[in-house]
């Protein structure tokens, strides 16, 4: 079979299994496994595929019809221009949490590295596959001290996956949120578990894992937690910044409040509270 002949097949599956970005996910599931970008299958369209990577091709596609998210089937997810291993064990990095970063950048003011900054403590809570922690780090190395921490040891085994191989100095404990971190941090990442099961989801979440996903109190169970910890933990000045739906944030502030913060940012997805 040709390239066009598979992508056109393909497509059509994918539309039929109800996916949207069918073309796309075609393309880059025969891409990924030519081993070769994109633009190769759109220039080698008439291309035959050898047989053993069609069969390949085919495995993956059907995982996809099964509604597979497209990052396991690939084992890599891009956030903030760098690529991150994901496996079933993480969740997906999404855009929406790239807010957190740039709202971090805006709290410390500058986009290029801080020379004057005095080394800082980052905690990434619930880090997942570390896309936040590590880019953190990535930015500003010499400025900050990062550790990322999770109660997920199989989590934590793909962020520090991941740290190795984008080069990230950072320390990695298990941790159920802030219960084995030693230190007062200056800083929090929080994309906890926020989602709500009665909320209407797709059928590709349900492909991830749930513990990452879902919480009690109409999501807030761990969100109210980290904050009561962070109350006593966190230095005054010290900046906190949480991911959740827009629709949650009124509450959120509630708790921030009650556990001695003040809104610092806002955003869609992110906002920021600083210890008071």
């Amino acid at each position: 079979m040709t390239i066009g002949a598979w992508l056109s097949d393909a497509t059509k599956d994918l539309v039929e299994a109800g996916i949207d970005s069918a073309r796309l996910d075609a393309e880059i599931i025969l891409a990924h496994t030519l081993k070769k970008r994109r633009t190769y299958v759109h220039a080698h369209a008439s291309d035959g595929i050898e047989p053993r990577l069609e069969e390949v091709a085919n495995a993956r596609l059907d995982l996809r019809k099964n509604r597979t998210p497209l990052a396991y089937i690939i084992g890599h997810k891009e956030f903030y221009g760098r690529l991150f291993t994901v496996t079933p064990q993480v969740l997906i990095p999404r855009p929406e949490s790239e807010e957190i970063i740039t709202q971090f950048r805006e709290v410390l003011g500058e986009t290029q590295a801080l020379p004057d900054m005095p080394t800082r403590r980052l905690l990434d809570i619930g880090a997942g596959s570390g896309c936040l922690g590590i880019t953190a780090k990535l930015l500003y190395p010499e400025e900050l001290n990062v550790t990322l921490c999770d109660i997920s040891k199989a989590a934590l085994k793909i962020a520090e996956k991941n740290a190795r191989s984008l080069n990230s100095n950072i320390e990695i404990i298990e941790s159920d949120l802030l219960s084995n971190y030693p230190y007062s941090p200056d800083f929090v990442f929080a994309n906890l578990p926020y989602v709500d099961e009665t909320w209407e989801h797709s059928p590709e979440i349900e492909q991830e894992p749930p513990e990452a996903l879902y919480a009690a109190k109409n999501g807030l169970a761990l969100i109210e937690k980290c904050f009561n910890q962070l109350s006593h933990r966190m230095k005054p000045g010290g900046i906190a910044i949480f991911e959740a739906d827009p629709r949650q944030w009124p509450s959120i502030i509630e708790i921030a409040k009650a556990a001695g913060f003040d809104i610092h940012r806002t955003g869609r997805f992110a906002y920021s509270f600083k210890k008071t």
